[in-house]
């Protein structure tokens, strides 16, 4: 079996959380979704487990963090351009989400935050492909001559 990534997220409304993913382009699996939980498919590797808070209490001895008040971790999925970047955040926005701060463009890549409506949030980003081969550094050395 590959190494796929779960990402489990809590939400205040499992409805709202398939609207908004599925506006995002997600797909879910529903062998692993039911009135507790959504499997989100970002890729074949890939999947947020979107999980209503009293469920997603079970899974930890810790006390929940809100994620609208409080960051945890930060997650970056790639897109295949930068306009991909931009459609994501515009779908996402669309739909309740907000998105916080300016773009960040460095050249060789480029990123967008996404914040969903219960407060997690995600950053979508594009690297060129020969800078992810190269480095940033050379990547942006042989720009600079051309």
């Amino acid at each position: 079996m590959p190494t796929n990534i779960f990402v489990n997220i809590p939400t205040s409304d499992l409805d709202r959380a398939k609207a908004y993913y599925t506006a995002l382009g997600c797909d879910i699996n529903p062998n692993f979704t039911d009135d507790n939980a959504a499997c989100i498919v970002w890729s074949d590797d890939i999947y947020f487990m979107v999980l209503t808070r009293e469920y997603f209490s079970t899974f930890t001895d810790k006390e929940y963090a809100d994620p609208k008040t409080h960051a945890q971790v930060l997650l970056s999925i790639s897109r295949d351009s930068r306009e991909d970047v931009d459609k994501t955040i515009e779908a996402g926005v669309a739909n309740g989400g907000t998105a916080p701060g300016d773009p960040q463009d460095y050249g060789f890549m480029y990123s967008r935050d996404l914040i969903d409506p219960d407060g997690n949030g995600v950053q979508f980003m594009w690297m060129a492909p020969e800078a992810a081969a190269k480095g940033p550094e050379a990547y942006m050395a042989e720009q600079a001559q051309a």
